[in-house]
């Protein structure tokens, strides 16, 4: 079952440090583009992940292809991707021993973050980093 209470949330956003954010955008208008920016004013270091940006900078970091191409290790992937579009990233986070799988609000892939348990991934599913740490007072 993915992680809903509340010092399980506590829990992972004190102790994440570097996120992919995957499906990140250079438009500023885009929820992702806003979530990012959030979490670096947090303190959090944001990979961005999206193959058409690959090479390319948003807010101050390159954008990666995918998880696999990222040349460090992330604590947390968060995902800004349509439900359907999410199996294969899911895949690569285990893959790639990703300890954190965050399916940002509206991402609900059940079966996916069932395998991502089980691989022993911690899931987070149908929720906001930016609503959940003003919510549980986490201090910056």
């Amino acid at each position: 079952m993915p992680i809903e209470n509340d010092q399980g949330l506590r829990d992972i956003l004190t102790s994440v440090r570097t996120i992919a954010l995957v499906g990140a955008s250079e438009k500023t208008s885009r929820p992702s583009h806003e979530v990012m920016e959030y979490l670096q004013r947090q303190g959090y270091r944001i990979i961005p992940v999206n193959p058409r940006l690959a090479g390319k900078q948003v807010l101050g970091e390159t954008v990666y292809a995918d998880l696999a191409s990222i040349p460090e290790p992330v604590d947390m992937a968060e995902l800004f991707l349509a439900p359907e579009r999410t199996d294969a990233v899911i895949d690569q986070a285990v893959a790639e021993n990703i300890p954190v799988l965050w399916l940002q609000i509206g991402v609900i892939n059940e079966a996916g973050a069932e395998r991502a348990e089980q691989a022993g991934l911690k899931v987070v599913m149908d929720r906001c980093p930016k609503r959940e740490i003003p919510r549980l007072k986490i201090a910056s």
